[in-house]
């Protein structure tokens, strides 16, 4: 029983594992849901875009800041996933920093296009939760990182 516990809880050079499982259920969690708003945000714009007075300029930026957004998010996900198996600060951090941007692009969704849907205002809300969370997790995983000793 011990030798299983010992197992679970550090690695093979008996040092233990500092990376942060729900913060990684987080990850995968959001990496889904981001692709399902994602698909849901194109169709949206589809129908706005056909049945709503939508101003060609607005459509255009709204588009190309939905792009943004998935590079943005994309970018995000790779690096606090490998950050946090890898238990690596930089890595994590980097994501941290641009969980900001993300944050932006999710509030404008939410609150400054030009054509708010009600779906939209709740799947924006569902992903600003999951940013909350991962946040804070992302914060003590990276404190527990800085804590450990490097040999």
């Amino acid at each position: 029983m011990y030798y299983l516990l010992y197992f679970l809880f550090f690695s093979a050079g008996g040092q233990p594992i500092l990376s942060s499982t729900p913060l990684q259920v987080l990850f995968y969690l959001n990496s889904w849901y981001f692709a399902a708003f994602y698909l849901a945000e194109i169709l949206m714009f589809i129908y706005k875009g056909i049945l709503l007075p939508y101003p060609t300029d607005n459509l255009v930026l709204d588009v190309v800041l939905l792009v943004l957004f998935l590079g943005l998010e994309t970018l995000r996900i790779f690096y606090g996933w490998k950050g946090n198996l890898c238990e690596r600060s930089l890595a994590s951090c980097a994501s941290l920093f641009i969980l900001f941007p993300c944050t932006a692009l999710a509030v404008y969704f939410l609150l400054l296009q030009t054509f708010v849907l009600r779906l939209e205002f709740i799947l924006c809300a569902v992903l600003l939760c999951f940013y909350g969370l991962e946040f804070l997790l992302g914060l003590l995983s990276v404190s527990a990182f800085s804590r450990s000793k490097v040999y």
